[in-house]
């Protein structure tokens, strides 16, 4: 019997080898058949697999085409090995390692679920493996990156204080984030700082290698951030889904708008009273990504 959309499965834990020999995790949601494409979910900057659970477990058991979904985290994140050499956190070394995840389950056309550094991969994945992916959403991220954004980011990655207990890390998240999630209730707040932190001993611990925030100090503010035309215009031969938080300081409504005259097979959502970058949370929100991937096998 086909389970209900959205009904809860156990994820399959999968561990599987870089090429420079990191322990690499990724959580496999699986489906009761194999007829539908294959979706890859990539997480955020220091974010992890934990955030595309309701999503993956939705996609899983959707009724018209359930669907084989796997969420990765890169190296240094997660239940990832961390990396002795910070220069390897940088998109490129993750788009290697997503590849060669794919490689090892024999992965072919896959769907992709990007939140903002992930979508930054799909789109390099287009220019240089395109025969890899199929339909792509990007979640909050585009060709063009807003200044104040990354400022923003550059400003918390490896600086966020240590939290001494479940109620002082949503406390830290709130008071970061509430201005770009207004409507955020406690009980959203809650279940986003379990998928930040690690819980250790009953106690929550940052989720990714500090060191971190030094591939990040690379980056020069003071000069124009290169952007990603060239990666996204390659994204045009497979359909494309961008979501936008209506209070995002990374994807402007300009470029979304730019997105859209750029790219023949393009439709896209904007997420109320979000920033950056929306939880994948909402019904409407995966409802949406489900359907999209329905029409697009």
């Amino acid at each position: 019997m086909m389970p209900e959309p959205g009904t809860a499965l156990t994820p399959r834990d999968i561990s599987y080898a870089s090429f420079d020999d990191l322990r690499l995790y990724a959580r496999h949601y699986p489906a009761p058949d194999e007829k539908a494409r294959s979706v890859i979910c990539l997480p955020g900057l220091t974010r992890n697999a934990r955030d595309f659970h309701k999503l993956a477990t939705y996609l899983s058991t959707y009724a018209q085409k359930p669907r084989n979904v796997y969420c990765l985290d890169y190296r240094g994140r997660g239940r990832s090995q961390y990396d002795s050499n910070w220069r390897n956190y940088i998109p490129f070394i993750e788009l290697i390692d997503t590849l060669d995840f794919l490689t090892a389950r024999g992965l072919h056309q896959v769907g992709i679920v990007g939140t903002s550094r992930g979508g930054i991969i799909a789109m390099m994945m287009a220019a240089l493996r395109p025969t890899a992916m199929g339909p792509v959403v990007l979640n909050d991220i585009g060709p063009v990156i807003e200044t104040r954004g990354l400022a923003r980011i550059m400003g918390y990655v490896g600086r966020m204080p240590a939290p001494k207990s479940w109620p002082d890390a949503v406390m830290i998240l709130r008071e970061m984030n509430e201005r770009a999630f207004p409507e955020f209730t406690d009980t959203q707040w809650d279940e986003i700082a379990r998928e930040v932190f690690d819980d250790r001993k009953g106690r929550p611990a940052l989720a990714y290698d500090r060191k971190l925030a030094r591939a990040l100090g690379t980056i020069d503010l003071s000069r124009s951030v290169p952007d990603l035309w060239p990666q996204f215009i390659a994204l045009g031969q497979v359909p494309v889904f961008v979501i936008r938080g209506a209070n995002s300081d990374v994807l402007s409504a300009d470029t979304l708008e730019a997105m859209g005259e750029r790219h023949p097979n393009l439709r896209s959502l904007i997420v109320p009273d979000q920033g950056h970058a929306p939880v994948l949370k909402e019904h409407d929100v995966i409802e949406a990504i489900a359907g999209f991937f329905a029409v697009n096998d």
